[in-house]
């Protein structure tokens, strides 16, 4: 009787902590937090669940370890800007794409301020803040006003994305919207009316680096002034 030749065994690639973080970064952007089960997890990576906890004790870990794997590639992104506004607008680009990307990233970087992810933000932000001749009494107050508007635009920009109906593009949502701010009250909505055609033409990451800037000017005005040149 002919023997029946074996089938190789196919080698699986080791199970990683890297690994683990990828693929529930994955899963969050497809599912959301909700859906970021150590059982579903492990049925996308192809393990059981005890494997994933001895890399991982808990889901609150998971979740930090998934925002500062992508937060860290954001802070990265800055690296070849030449001036503190460059460098500013460079990392607050890259948290704005990134929460576009990864819109849970958001509620998570908020979540647990005293934690890595958004203290690394806040460390890149402040080293800047300094750079700019920023008084060392409003360091703090800089530097947070910075975060916060940059999370919060950020997160509404991912917000607003997510509220468009399905089958509707960004162009056909802001005319929609714009149309109806056309259609407000003339006397009770004389400013929004005014905008309609700014709402409908404006671009996001345009307007969001331009409100960036309103608080950088308002920033480098705090700037210590430097002694002036002692004639020779």
């Amino acid at each position: 009787m002919a023997t029946r030749a074996r089938r190789p065994e196919r080698r699986e690639e080791p199970l990683t902590r890297e690994r683990i973080v990828e693929a529930a970064v994955e899963l969050l952007d497809t599912a959301g937090e909700r859906g970021l089960t150590f059982r579903a997890l492990a049925e996308r990576l192809a393990t059981g669940p005890g494997a994933i906890y001895w890399h991982v004790t808990g889901k609150n870990e998971l979740l930090n370890a998934a925002t500062d794997a992508v937060v860290a590639d954001t802070v990265g992104s800055y690296a070849a800007a030449t001036t503190p506004r460059e460098a500013i607008h460079a990392l607050a680009l890259g948290v704005f794409d990134a929460i576009d990307a990864h819109p849970w990233i958001g509620t998570q970087i908020t979540r647990t301020p005293s934690q890595t992810p958004m203290l690394g933000v806040f460390e890149h932000l402040g080293r800047q803040v300094r750079a700019l001749g920023v008084p060392h009494a409003a360091h703090f107050t800089a530097a947070s006003a910075l975060l916060s508007y940059i999370l919060g635009v950020g997160g509404q920009n991912a917000a607003n994305a997510r509220g468009v109906e399905p089958g509707t593009n960004r162009t056909e949502f802001l005319d929609a919207a714009a149309t109806t701010w056309e259609d407000l009250d003339p006397d009770e909505y004389a400013f929004t009316r005014s905008v309609a055609g700014q709402l409908r033409e404006h671009d996001d990451r345009a307007e969001f680096l331009a409100g960036l800037d309103l608080f950088l000017t308002g920033i480098t005005a705090l700037r210590e002034p430097t002694d002036p040149a002692v004639p020779s």
